[in-house]
């Protein structure tokens, strides 16, 4: 493929995520971001006489003294917002037993997001990461921009396999000091999350946990769990070679024995649990999203759960 044809079929990719999330964002998104994310802050609007029943504290004293009469400020919430977008592009993402991998579901989904939070008028940026942050964008304004991120999440190519969620977030914290709305978008399939199974060298079991707790306390973190259900059971295939995407470790199995198909289904249920108790802990907002289930559905249903919360 020359590398014309190559800018084409991304442009075309491109447009083609673009009109599905806009028509999810027009059709079932409308005013539910708006409703569940506030603005950070308030803003000066205007000075205005004071009336009684106002609050003293808000008197403007260089006005009044001018005046002659007490005047107080007024102000209104900031409603632009900091949306950043966290997206794992580690190799386990491009697992997918079905017509969609993970990191796709990634893609639109952050897609989605993105156009809500061009609607509403609010700044958009990316971090990609690995087991280290691979590249980010700064939080910027309009469509143009919005059409770059997405371009970014689908067709980055990473330089590592590996997925390190702690660094991603100490990068994060690093590099935005105002309070923004962070989607985390991941599988969480790190070494930590399966300490249980082969404790790590790297990460010690409870940080994955803390940077989170520590994250959420800047920032307004909602972590988006990406799943594969082909991840819950094995194919009855007989022995096959099985290889680790992220670390490249190979292993032959009997897919047919119903006591590894057992173990194996026991041992993902102990890591959703696992990651589960992590979120809870931790306090951040979270769900789960599957490559065969419209996303659209759990997005909603997320809208909808928080706006009751507030």
């Amino acid at each position: 493929m020359t590398q014309s044809e190559r800018t084409r079929e991304i442009l075309k990719k491109v447009r083609q995520v673009e009109i599905r999330s806009r028509k999810f964002v027009d059709e079932s998104l409308v005013g539910a971001y708006h409703s569940v994310f506030k603005g950070q802050g308030m803003d000066f609007a205007e000075v205005r006489e004071y009336q009684p029943g106002d609050d003293v504290r808000s008197i403007d004293w260089n006005v009044t003294a001018k005046m002659d009469r007490p005047f107080i400020k007024v102000y209104e919430e900031e409603r632009e917002l900091t949306i950043m977008l966290m997206v794992d592009i580690s190799a386990s993402g491009d697992f997918g037993s079905s017509s969609q991998t993970k990191r796709e579901l990634a893609a639109e989904l952050a897609s989605v997001l993105a156009f809500s939070a061009t609607r509403n008028n609010d700044k958009v940026g990316l971090l990609l990461f690995s087991d280290e942050v691979e590249t980010i964008i700064m939080p910027k304004k309009g469509r143009s921009h919005v059409l770059r991120v997405i371009r970014e999440i689908l067709f980055y190519e990473p330089r590592r396999t590996g997925t390190n969620l702690n660094e991603a977030m100490r990068s994060l914290n690093r590099l935005i000091r105002r309070k923004a709305v962070c989607f985390l978008l991941s599988d969480f399939l790190t070494e930590e999350s399966q300490a249980w199974l082969r404790p790590s060298v790297h990460e010690k079991p409870g940080d994955l946990q803390k940077m989170l707790t520590l994250t959420g306390k800047r920032h307004d973190l909602i972590c988006i769990h990406l799943h594969d259900p082909r991840e819950e059971s094995l194919p009855q295939v007989g022995w096959v070679v099985l290889e680790d995407a992220e670390s490249g470790q190979l292993i032959e199995v009997n897919t047919s024995d119903p006591q590894l198909e057992q173990i194996y289904r026991f041992q993902n249920q102990q890591r959703l649990e696992r990651m589960e108790t992590v979120f809870r802990r931790s306090g951040v907002d979270h769900f789960r999203v599957h490559t065969r289930e419209p996303y659209i559905s759990a997005l909603r249903a997320f809208f909808k759960n928080r706006g009751r919360r507030r």
